[in-house]
């Protein structure tokens, strides 16, 4: 049985604006409406791409998605940043309307977008409760019912009378997703939000939405964690660029995404012009590049890393992290750079007989000396480590992203 039904849906959002338009822009919709013509600014909306200038102010944030999801289906969605997945679950959870297309659902609905969903934050812990089950429908008896569980699950009932806006964010989203998993909705949307929590609260959460899955309640979860999604989803969507690329069983899912990545190494990305350039008006990329081009494990790594700063302040500093195809961090490194006529440029070396073979990706910070943040880079080079010595009938399969070169010694 149907519990959602997803059928073309489109979200155009104008770059640069605040709010969804202009007069002059609904106007104008409205004239072309009543005469039974397009939308004029569905014809000049541009794909949606973070390493792609484009000529347009439109993009589509979404582009022709269509599912069907079944009662007691978990389904995953994973891709790449910006690729629509929150916009997606924002839809879905009615924060925001599509541009064009309908969505069909049956039942409640609770879910878990950014820290803070649904709370008020000068409402204590206790009444956010009640106010979150009231929303969905609940009686006053059915959550007095839930509310000892709820409590207990989330770990903060010291702190359950205290208003929610003096709580961590860590406290708010054990929270939240203990309201939001407890109040027996018909279907559960969480979005990456559980990385917040620590380690031991995302295995509980991963489990509670096992629980409420085999209860026969459906959970929809968007995760980087593609370990996550194979153990915990039946279903999977891959997403990327708005549009929906593949649809079938996790596994299925998993694969189709690792493999697209594989097609889309980008060892580095270099920019021409501040104009031209990713970034805003404090920091943009010069370039950012891996070396050599073709690596193998034997290989050391170097990242060459220039930017643009048109900041005040003549040092800024810029960390990585190292990425997994599964979402994970590798490990990370941070420097301080100096910058002479706006220009700062260093250079990393990651030792030889580090990096497992595999496909990794580079997200970048950039900070003031002060550390108030300028940018984020995210996936914005990428690069794959081949094994041209695995002997696998005498080493055997080895696991995980790093296998360091070790000394061993036998007796």
């Amino acid at each position: 049985m149907h519990v959602l039904k997803v059928e073309n849906i489109y979200k155009q959002y104008e770059l640069g604006q605040v709010s969804t338009g202009t007069m002059a822009h609904d106007f104008n919709r409205w004239l072309h409406k009543i005469r039974g013509k397009e939308d004029p600014y569905h014809k000049i909306t541009e794909r949606n791409t973070r390493d792609e200038k484009g000529g347009s102010k439109f993009v589509w944030a979404l582009d022709d998605i269509s599912f069907d999801v079944h009662q007691g289906d978990v389904v995953g969605i994973i891709g790449r940043n910006g690729a629509g997945k929150s916009t997606l679950l924002k839809i879905l959870s009615k924060v925001t309307s599509p541009t064009k297309g309908n969505i069909k659902i049956k039942g409640r609905i609770a879910s878990l977008l950014e820290v803070g969903t649904g709370f008020h934050p000068d409402l204590s812990g206790r009444e956010n409760i009640f106010l979150n089950g009231a929303i969905l429908g609940m009686t006053k008896k059915e959550i007095h019912a839930k509310f000892d569980e709820i409590v207990a699950f989330s770990g903060v009932d010291k702190y359950i009378d205290t208003p929610v806006k003096r709580y961590s964010s860590g406290m708010y989203v054990r929270l939240a997703f203990s309201v939001a998993a407890h109040l027996e909705p018909e279907i559960l949307i969480v979005d990456e939000v559980l990385a917040v929590g620590d380690a031991e609260f995302q295995r509980k959460c991963l489990g509670k939405m096992k629980e409420v899955s085999q209860q026969g309640r459906t959970v929809i979860f968007v995760s980087h964690n593609l370990v996550a999604v194979k153990s915990l989803c039946t279903k999977g969507i891959v997403m990327d660029q708005g549009k929906l690329v593949f649809s079938g069983s996790a596994d299925e899912a998993v694969e189709s995404y690792m493999n697209a990545n594989a097609s889309k190494v980008k060892p580095s990305t270099v920019f021409s012009s501040p104009d031209d350039a990713i970034g805003n008006e404090f920091i943009k990329i010069k370039s950012i590049t891996v070396q050599p081009e073709k690596l193998f494990i034997t290989d050391a790594i170097q990242l060459d890393f220039s930017f643009w700063n048109f900041t005040d302040e003549l040092k800024f500093n810029v960390s990585f992290d190292v990425i997994d195809v599964f979402g994970e961090v590798v490990f990370g490194s941070g420097n301080e750079f100096s910058s002479i006529n706006n220009v700062g440029s260093a250079s990393c070396l990651i030792p030889s007989n580090l990096m497992n073979d595999g496909i990794y990706s580079i997200h970048v910070y950039v900070h003031t000396a002060g550390m108030r943040k300028l940018y984020d880079f995210m996936d914005i080079v990428s690069f794959e480590v081949f094994d041209k010595e695995r002997n696998h009938a005498y080493y055997g399969k080895i696991n995980g992203a790093v296998r360091p070169k070790l000394t061993w010694k036998e007796g």
